[in-house]
Formats: C-alpha cells, structure tokens, sequence
C-alpha cells in the first residue's frame, strides 16, 4: 500500500504573536509591576489618606509601547490581579485592570507603527484622560456597594478629591514612563 502526502497547505505557517524574549520581557514587567504597586505615596494625606500613588502603570505602558497594545494589556491586567490576590482585593484588582486598560490602550495604539515625541504626547494624553474618566466612573459605579457608603458621598468626592488625585497619578506615571522610555529606548526597542 502506498502513502500518500498531503499537499502541502496554501496558508503561510502562523507567527506567533509575541517572541520567546517578548515573552520573558512581559513577564519581567509584570513583576516589576507587582513590586511597584506596594510602593503606595500618599498624594493627598489631609483630605484622602486612602488614596495613594504607585509607579504600577509605568512597566505595563513600557510593555505596550515596545509590544503593542496587547501587552501591554496583558502586563497591566496581570499585575492588577496579580496585586489583588496578594492583598486579598478583587474589587480593587478589577478597578485598577480597568483603569490600567484605559491608560495603557490609547498611547500603545498611537505609537503603534511610529513613535514620537508628539505622537507619545497625544497618546498618554488621551490615555491620562480614559483613565481618569474610567476611575471617575468605576468610583461611582462600585464604591458604594463595595465600601457600603452613600452614593451621595462618593459623588461629593469626585471634583475636589478622587477628579485631583487621579490627574496627578496620570501625570506622574505619563512623566515616569517617558522618563524611562528615553533611557532604555534603544534596549527595549532592540528586543
């Protein structure tokens, strides 16, 4: 009996999506991700001690402007629910993934094929804006079933306490980010 081969396939073998060393790269910023979200600052201690500031976004924006935006989703997710299961906080995990989503989807889609000084501006701009929108909304949508605190109470806080902290934490972690992005450029990029 003979054998017979199939032809071969007309369809080109697939690429997979990201590289061995993209790979061990996301997983390296996802744990440094993880490290930089118990580094908590308190922005604003007199009005809002609960609320504080964590270079956490920085590794996962990194991720998504050398990766692409599916990394640095991945990344930003990851450690969100990474950090949540250590401190035992799903609704805070959940908060953060989306706003981490929101901050990291719109520079990593604008620099995808081309990046730029103005280009990176436009885009954690318009990230810094989702993210702080998505916050703003995820405050009113969850806190008050979460913490069992009036709505009234969440919504007086928008404008003078929860709308400042998060502009400063989105600018801060856009600052960092750049920062970073220009020291390291031509060793992430090279990966």
């Amino acid at each position: 009996m003979t054998r017979i081969d199939p032809l071969p396939s007309s369809r080109p073998a697939r690429r997979p999506l990201w590289s061995a060393r993209q790979i061990a790269t996301m997983a390296l910023f996802t744990a440094l991700s993880v490290i930089f979200s118990f580094i908590e600052i308190p922005l604003m201690p007199g009005a809002a001690a609960f609320l504080k500031f964590d270079p956490a976004n920085v590794p996962a924006l990194l991720a998504g402007l050398v990766y692409g935006p599916a990394a640095g989703c991945v990344v930003g997710i990851l450690s969100a629910g990474l950090h949540g299961l250590f401190v035992a906080n799903p609704v805070g995990a959940l908060m953060n993934a989306v706003a981490v989503v929101a901050f990291v989807l719109p520079p990593a889609l604008i620099c995808l094929n081309r990046k730029g000084v103005v280009r990176m501006t436009a885009g954690m701009t318009l990230g810094s804006v989702a993210s702080i929108a998505a916050m703003l909304l995820m405050n009113v949508l969850i806190t008050p079933f979460y913490l069992g605190v009036p709505l009234d109470m969440v919504v007086g806080m928008l404008v003078p306490v929860l709308l400042p902290f998060n502009i400063i934490k989105a600018a801060l972690n856009s600052a960092l980010t750049a920062i970073v992005y220009q020291s390291l450029k031509r060793v992430l990029v090279a990966g």
